[in-house]
Parts: structure tokens; sequence; C-alpha cells
């Protein structure tokens, strides 16, 4: 498909809004229009996502000329994010909206296109609505797919998709999560009876050909491969005070008045953090420097409504500042970000990347990135992290090997959906690339666990599944679809308290449990910006009234801390040799002048220098790979 074979009202949307196609658009739509799957391996702000809607956007718009428009989803779109799922539909509507407008003028019948979609967060109401009237569009995460595949009204509205828009498949295809997702697209393929198109999008995917296996099950895939480098403006920021082992509040102090002159110099900043708590403190000390109203936090804890609002508020400008764990960390469109800060190393090269492709998002733009090391060992890992970015590294993604928790957890699901034949069932399973070579014996093994349960003094507990043996067939017991729907997904759970407001009675947010165990009425703690006044706390429930801005204490999570990629710790250990051979060879002036030449900043490589040397006069040697 090239770009004259859009209809005219489409291509006409695309003119206004647009200069020309990208040449990742203009690829991409050309091997979309084959029948096969298709990867888009290209750089953040390339214009990749929109390539794969306005194909299947225009196939809709085809369709309507013809015949209205059947209800229900014929385009499928998941994201492993949230906030990224809410983001598409809302940018959807511009496209749609533009049609609908040409349509109109020229004496057209509308095309009747509709977006929803359909998250944790949608509401009841907006569930209800789907149900009874499905969109054309559904834009919806990996565990809400799983969800809809397992109820006879999700079911209903999936049956008719044709086009599967799997967005970052780099960010799930590494975990047991990407393996659930596998599963969950072998059993759409096996609801709708024709394998719907797979299109999968990554600005930072390798090995490349794995993520298209991934992706397509082992199925023929298109690779549409444009690299993901691009031109970056990348430093480092170090205070003006040496770094040690722990960061002192004085020290941090310069951190937070180095941020506020970033911040004041440019539109809009993002600050990335590595945790929940930090977030919530830099908030606050920005808060005290450039005004409540310029600044906030953006993480997982906080209510839907409140990170909306912050990421519609650094869109239209109200926000200076936003400071955002991994949250915002994908592709969502904020608006113009002039800037990217990153506090402390985030541990991967990937992640590093794609935090700093949020600054410069637009076509034709630089990103623009800052990274402050907050210890000695930072230091190093920053200095490290910067030249992997510099070279062109990636992190590799590990695929897991059919992980048979994920395995049950799944077969529960389709088979509360309907009767299978156990070896159609394994056939299915095989499909996704997973478990493309899992042995019949152990598919049996799960099978025989999830039917016959496990015994207790009580009785026999969690036989889900009724096993005919005779005949080879699988049907649910009365309870398994009830426990599918309600242990859906592979996010490891986190006993979480809801905060809710008085006395309006809305969630503002979630405390970890250990703090709430701790807190007493009375206490007043930050979320997202704001001091509440502790009144009462019950079972799953903190009740909190507005402090109306009283000094807080900043809550904590718990969680697991980020690790370090393979691929970065390779890079740490390269410096590492690098530098001790030439403090073996020319002394720290030679390491200095090294590290200048490669764009390091002269306070960064001589504390460096200074740091490694020391370590290796105590030690004998620097730690690395080989010693």
């Amino acid at each position: 498909m090239r770009f004259s074979d859009f209809h005219p009202s489409v291509a006409d949307w695309f003119r206004t809004s647009f200069e020309a196609p990208t040449p990742v658009q203009s690829e991409a739509w050309r091997e979309i229009g084959s029948d096969q799957d298709v990867l888009i391996a290209a750089p953040t702000g390339s214009g990749k996502t929109f390539a794969a809607f306005l194909c299947a956007i225009n196939d809709l718009v085809e369709q309507s000329r013809s015949r209205p428009l059947a209800e229900g989803v014929q385009a499928l779109y998941v994201s492993p994010l949230k906030a990224l799922s809410n983001d598409i539909e809302r940018n959807l509507q511009a496209p749609l909206e533009g049609i609908e407008r040409w349509l109109k003028e020229h004496g057209e019948t509308p095309s009747g296109i509709r977006a929803m979609v359909r998250t944790g967060d949608t509401p009841p109401g907006d569930r209800e609505r789907m149900r009874r009237r499905p969109p054309q569009v559904l834009v919806t995460t990996p565990e809400s797919l799983y969800l809809l595949l397992t109820s006879d009204s999700g079911r209903n509205i999936l049956g008719g998709v044709r086009t599967v828009i799997v967005d970052e498949i780099h960010a799930v295809a590494g975990s047991k999560r990407g393996s659930h997702l596998a599963l969950s697209l072998a059993r759409l393929d096996a609801l709708v009876g024709r394998p719907p198109k797979r299109i999968g999008l990554s600005a930072t995917q390798k090995p490349i050909r794995a993520i298209a296996d991934f992706l397509t099950g082992g199925r023929t895939c298109r690779i549409v491969d444009t690299g993901h480098q691009r031109e970056r403006d990348l430093a480092l920021e170090l205070p003006q005070s040496p770094l040690t082992p722990v960061m002192a509040n004085e020290v941090w102090e310069e951190i937070y008045d180095r941020l506020e002159q970033l911040i004041e110099t440019h539109r809009t900043t993002l600050i990335f953090v590595n945790t929940r708590r930090l977030a919530e403190r830099l908030a606050r000390h920005l808060a005290e420097r450039i005004g409540e109203e310029a600044v906030t936090a953006h993480h997982g804890s906080l209510s839907r409504e409140h990170r909306l609002n912050a990421e519609q508020a650094l869109k239209s400008g109200r926000l200076r500042a936003l400071v955002a764990t991994a949250s915002l960390e994908l592709g969502i469109d904020i608006g113009h970000v002039d800037l990217v800060c990153q506090v402390g190393s985030p541990g991967s090269i990937s992640a590093f990347i794609q935090r700093v492709g949020r600054a410069g998002h637009a076509v034709g733009e630089v990103p623009k990135g800052r990274l402050f090391p907050v210890t000695r060992d930072d230091l190093v890992e920053s200095v490290a992290l910067l030249k992997a970015v510099k070279s062109g590294q990636l992190d590799a993604v590990m695929i897991p090997e059919a992980p048979l928790d994920v395995l049950a957890q799944q077969l529960i699901a389709e088979v509360s959906a309907r009767e299978w034949e156990c070896g159609e069932l394994l056939e299915l399973v095989r499909q996704a690339w997973p478990y493309r070579d899992l042995s019949g014996d152990r598919f049996d093994d799960v099978i025989a666990m999830l039917s016959a349960g496990y015994a207790t003094r009580r009785g026999r507990r969690s036989a889900y599944l009724h096993h005919d043996a005779v005949n080879g067939r699988l049907r649910a017991r009365p309870a398994a679809r009830l426990t599918a729907l309600q242990n859906g997904g592979a996010i490891p759970d986190h006993f979480d308290y809801d905060v809710v407001m008085l006395p309006q009675g809305f969630r503002v947010g979630s405390l970890n449990e250990d703090f709430a165990f701790e807190s007493l009425p009375g206490d007043i703690f930050q979320l997202g910006n704001t001091s509440y006044r502790i009144l009462k706390i019950e079972q799953g429930r903190v009740l909190v009234e507005d402090a109306h801005g009283q000094p807080p204490t900043i809550p904590f999570w718990f969680g697991d801390a980020p690790g370090r990629s393979d691929e970065l710790s390779a890079a740490v250990s390269e410096l590492r040799r690098d530098v001790a051979q030439r403090l073996d060879s020319g002394g720290p002036d030679a390491v200095q002048q090294w590290l200048q030449d490669d764009g390091v900043d002269p306070v960064a490589g001589r504390q460096l220098t200074d740091y490694l040397a020391a370590a290796e006069a105590a030690l004998g040697c620097l730690p690395t790979r080989d010693c």
C-alpha cells in the first residue's frame, strides 16, 4: 500500500496535519499492505504508531463506503501501559474527526468509526456502554485483553478482529507478562477463526528476529527496521560538591537547585526517577522553588484522575515540570517536552533511550537529556551508559521459555469460555512463541494439576477443570471462570491501601501496607504533591482530609529495585578495564584526557578517575568480568 492508495478523506487529513510521510511510514505502509504480519523498529518520534493505525482506519473507511460498519472490534491496539492506552485513544479522535469532516463536506455518508479504551481504569459505566455498543477500534492492555477473552461479552466484541497492533512490544517480551500476552493472542486467533494481521511496534528491539517470532508465533513476518539511532543531546549533570557513597542532604539541595535552573530555562521538563518515594520527594522540593502549580508527581500509586490531569497539564503548558517513574517511560504523547532529566542511572540502556525520547518526540526534533548521578558508583555506571548509547548498543530481550504458572492461568480462562479437546488445546498453546516447544508430557502434567487439585484435611482444593480422560476433553468446573477473572495477569500483587478523600469519598491514590500500618490518625503525608491528614485507618483504606499544605512526611513503597541489564553491566566492566589499562600505562592524567576526548565533562572525569584509581590501589585491580 502506498500513500496514494489511501481513501481521499484519510489522505486529506494526513496532508493537513503533516508535511509528508516519514521514511518509516512509507516503508511500513508498503509492508502492511501485504497479507503478512509486520514488525516496525524505528526511533521514538518517527511516526510508527500512526503508520500502523492509519492503515486500519483506512480499511474501516473503505468498508463504510459500501455498507454501514458492523458493531464490533476490527482494529485492536494493545499497549503495556494504561497511560499509553488512554493517550492513544485521545490522539485517535483527531484523525477520526478530520475524516468525518471531509466526508460531510463532500456529501458522503459518515464512516461511523468509533474508538474506545478498555483498561483497569475504565469506569463501569463506560464498560457497560462498550458492551451494549462495541466500537470498531479498541485500545487496551494485555491484562484487559485477557479479561475480555475470558468473558462472554468480551468474546462477542472481539469475534471480528482483523488487525492487532502491539505497541512497545519490547516492554513485555522479556517477562512472564509477555508470555501471558502471547497466549492471549493465540486465544484471539482461535476465537476469530482466521488469524488477524499482527503489527508490532518498538524503538528498542534486540534481537529483532526473536521479537518478530514472539509477535507472530513463528509465522512469516515482514520487518521494517530503520534502526534506533538518532541524534541526541546528552550530558552529565553533577553537583558542585564531590559525589560520595551516600549523598548528603546538603548535596541533594544542590541537585534541586540545578533542576530548578534547568526548569526555568526550558518550557517543559520531564524528570524521571527510579522510585515512587523519590518522585514525591523531588516534587515537594521543586514545588517549594517554582510553585505548587508548576510541578507535580506521576506514578502508579496515584489515582487515574490525577495521572490524566498531570499528563494534560503538561501537554497544555500549565505544568513547567513533571516528576515521573516508569509510568511515563513509553511513547505517551505529553505534548512538547524540551528536556528530560534522569536522576540516578535507570539501570538499562533501552530504558534510558526510551525516557530521553520523550523530549523532542515530534518528527525531526533532537531529544535533549541530562543524567544526574547520585553516588560515585552511579557516576561510573552513568558514564558507561552514555558511552553505550553513543556506540548504538541495546539491551537484549530474553524471552522466558514456557512459564507453566502463566500457562495454567490461561488454560483455566480458555476452558472456562468453551470446551476443548486436549490435543487441539495443546496446538493452540504451541502457537504462542514461548510455548512452541512445550512437550505433551508437560502439558498433561499441568492439566492433571488443574483437574485434580491438591489434597487438604478438608478435601481437595483448586480443581478448576474437569478432564474426560476417555474422550480427551476438557470443560470448566463452576468456580473456574470467576477464579480466572479475579486472578488474571502476571504483574505481582502489592497489598496497598486505598487513600480515600473525605467528605467527597473519592480515591486519590494508594499507600503501601507497611506505611499504613506505621501511620496514626493525625499524621500528615504527601501524595501527588498534595498534603493529606489521616482521619482513620480501616482494613484496606486510609481515610484522609486536605491538610492545606502543612509539612508532610514522604510515604514509602516496597517493591523490586530496578536491576542492571547485562549489556549495561558489560559496558561498566569495559569502562573499568579501559581505565585500569590507562592508569597502568599513563596514570590518572591519561585517564582524564581519554575521558575528556570522549566527551565526558572534566569534573565528572576527574571524580571518576580519582574514585577508580583509589579503588585499584586498595584492591589491587578494578573489578571487571575478567578480574
